[in-house]
């Protein structure tokens, strides 16, 4: 939520745990994390799960074709040695603990501006490598505690530029900063720099605790200090194309995307907490950017796929592509390029070399969630596209009511409203004014269609105000250049309030001037040098329970939220809603697939939208739901003779499958959205029917 990258959660898998984390752990408790996480695993049948168990040895085929046999491991629990045979492997690991002894092409360290003419490529005093962090967690015991510092704790806490910053209420992730390392080896150093990290911990801790300066630490004590630092970078393997600074500022496409990223590019120096630097240096793009296949794999140990932020990337691209949402998006590209491979006898490269199998491997990910940039879902064992549709009723937007808060414009506001290419409708919206004052209002639109940056004013407005309340009526001479999301901008004004609206509707939303400096958000990016990327403004959205959309009343009204949206390849609101909605009014909100002649039907897809635009931090962040309130709770299916045949109740997350152990024979399905996780209209992302499992 802190750049222009709207509905830009990560889908398929990691959706699924992300929300089944929110339904259980709002508070972002990491231990309760680790509990979902290893559920999912050890429910599944076909995964072998061996913990605290390490790679010591790769064994290549005696055949000079780069291929590995098997891999070695060791277990210090139970003292058990394992040996791994498999037609594929992927590593995962980080370090590339596999790839490294199967001599799979890497990298460490910055590449030169030269050798991709990336103007972000670090200089010699920044450093090459993102070092080190740790962790540490305190707890107040309701009673006095004292410390007394380790004998290697840091004995003097100046050494450390920022060390003013140490206070008491951060913790965990919020220590990112708390950094050191890379001008080691941050492979072989790893322990070296573990130590030096102690030192700095136990260090602050001291002088949190015996400076003076923090009366509020008495009954502070240490919880826990992280064992193993959490490491950045080391090597970067070399696929068949090394994303670039490029590839993430212009946001290239790729015929072979499979996932996507939106980070920053995030680079930190190398001497990390003694370093006079800021903590990291982030510049984002103007939207998402697409993850090519071809980074997924090694260009010359040939049955190795790469995931997580070892995968083909430069440095500069890796200071985006390394961040964990996208390190688990591009995992599960991999994991369903490894079944297509396993399944057809194929290695890796097999599917950049034939466009079928591509194909094939971007509609299954397509088919999980899994939302790649730029396509759409064309799937021909879909029946629902055979079918006629029809639903109770449509939403069309003629108002968001003014019946939510005044709100000051201390920062600029903004509402963004899905139109159609041609003449805008009639708005108004409503404010007071404190005394007569000008009200500025701009009619914005992003320069790349299917991007939320509102970057391309088309129209402004000067509108005199009176003091006290009044609608502002405003009629735009300038068309909407295409189909997409327009930005109604009210720029900052203290004598000015906006009436705000209750109303939530799935793919609309608010969107604020604001600055949020943990992710470099200062309003607007502005490079100070020529570096290769963009200057711009940032929009971006509260959370709720704040982020009320602008009352609104628009002629003629907005129908973008037909019927046809379910069918339409699209599981989430890219640059339009892609979802049908009901009206607010309809009691029982139905949408109907018929056929002319019976089907059989054996597996229904049902995309609801749990709101892509909220990130779900799993960790530190609270969450004020524990289902997103644009979700469906509640549904049933039924068939030609009115039976139910499938319903569901306390539903939490993105998509549903159902498979019938029976085929249904019926030539129709309705759906019933019977209930909602809010007050929110009903809707309905998507719906595929299957006859073959």
């Amino acid at each position: 939520m802190g750049n222009n990258n709207r509905w830009a959660r990560e889908g398929g898998v990691i959706d699924e745990l992300l929300l089944e984390n929110l339904y259980r752990n709002p508070e972002g408790n990491p231990l309760i994390f680790d509990t979902i996480l290893l559920e999912k695993v050890v429910t599944e049948s076909n995964i072998t799960l061996l913990l605290n168990t390490a790679v010591y040895n790769v064994l290549m085929a005696t055949e000079k074709t780069g291929r590995i046999e098997s891999v070695q491991a060791f277990c210090a629990q139970n003292s058990t040695n394992y040996e791994l045979v498999a037609p594929l492997f992927c590593d995962a690991s980080g370090d590339g603990v596999v790839a490294f002894q199967a001599g799979a092409a890497f990298r460490m360290g910055a590449e030169s501006t030269e050798e991709f003419g990336e103007k972000f490529a670090p200089s010699a005093d920044y450093g090459e490598l993102l070092g080190h962090s740790l962790y540490f967690y305190s707890k107040d015991t309701g009673k006095p505690v004292r410390f007394v510092p380790p004998a290697y704790a840091l004995d003097d806490i100046t050494q450390i530029p920022r060390f003013r910053s140490f206070n008491t209420s951060d913790y965990g992730c919020r220590l990112w900063w708390l950094e050191y390392g890379g001008r080691h080896d941050t492979v072989h150093d790893t322990e070296t720099i573990k130590w030096e990290l102690w030192r700095v911990v136990y260090g602050a801790w001291n002088y949190i605790k015996n400076s003076g300066l923090f009366p509020e630490a008495a009954n502070l004590t240490l919880e826990w200090v992280g064992h193993i630092p959490g490491k950045r970078e080391s090597r970067r393997f070399e696929g068949d194309y090394m994303l670039t600074q490029q590839d993430i500022v212009e946001q290239r496409q790729h015929v072979d995307a499979v996932a996507f990223g939106g980070w920053s590019i995030d680079l930190h120096p190398a001497d990390g907490v003694f370093s006079e630097k800021p903590g990291c240096n982030q510049w984002h793009s103007k939207g998402l950017y697409a993850l090519p296949y071809r980074c997924f794999y090694s260009r010359n140990v040939t049955n190795l796929f790469l995931a997580g932020r070892i995968i083909s990337a430069s440095h500069v691209a890796f200071g985006s592509s390394r961040v964990m949402g996208t390190s688990a998006y591009g995992g599960q590209a991999v994991g369903m390029a490894a079944a297509l491979c396993a399944r057809k006898g194929l290695h890796p490269r097999h599917i950049t070399n034939e466009p079928k199998l591509l194909n094939e491997l971007q509609r299954a990910l397509l088919r999980t969630g899994q939302h790649i940039p730029g396509l759409r879902l064309e799937d021909e064992e879909d029946l629902a596209h055979q079918a006629t549709l029809s639903v109770s009723s449509e939403f069309v937007l003629h108002e968001l009511p003014p019946d939510g808060p005044m709100m000051v414009l201390r920062h600029s506001a903004g509402q963004m409203l899905p139109l159609p290419e041609g003449p805008v409708p009639q708005l108004t919206f409503w404010v007071v004014a404190a005394q007569d004052t000008t009200l500025v209002v701009e009619f914005r639109v992003s320069s790349k269609q299917h991007n939320h940056t509102p970057d391309n004013i088309l129209e402004r407005h000067e509108i005199s105000l009176r003091k006290g309340r009044q609608p502002v009526s405003l009629t735009f001479s300038e068309p909407m250049p295409y189909q997409g999301y327009a930005f109604i901008c009210f720029l900052k004004n203290d004598q000015v309030s906006v009436q705000y609206s209750q109303s939530r509707v799935s793919g609309i939303m608010s969107v604020f001037n604001k600055t949020n400096p943990a992710v470099s958000n200062y309003g607007k990016q502005e490079p100070t040098g020529d570096i290769g990327v963009e200057a711009f403004e940032f929009w971006t959205p509260e959370r709720r329970p704040k982020g009320h959309n602008l009352a609104v009343q628009l002629e003629p009204g907005i129908r973008m939220f037909g019927r046809e949206n379910v069918r339409n390849g699209f599981q989430r609101p890219t640059n339009v809603p892609n979802a049908w909605v009901a009206a607010p009014t309809d009691l029982h909100p139905t949408l109907t697939l018929r056929w002319p002649d019976v089907k059989e039907i054996r597996e229904v897809v049902l995309s609801f939208d749990t709101d892509f635009d909220h990130p779900l931090e799993s960790v530190l962040m609270t969450h004020p739901e524990t289902e997103t309130p644009f979700c469906v709770r509640d549904f049933v299916i039924c068939n030609d003779q009115k039976q139910r045949i499938y319903e569901q109740s306390n539903n939490h997350l993105s998509q549903c499958t159902i498979r019938f152990a029976q085929p249904i024979t019926t030539s129709s399905l309705s759906i019933h959205l019977n209930a909602m996780n809010g007050n929110v209209p009903p809707s309905l992302m998507e719906v595929r029917c299957y006859a073959i499992p």
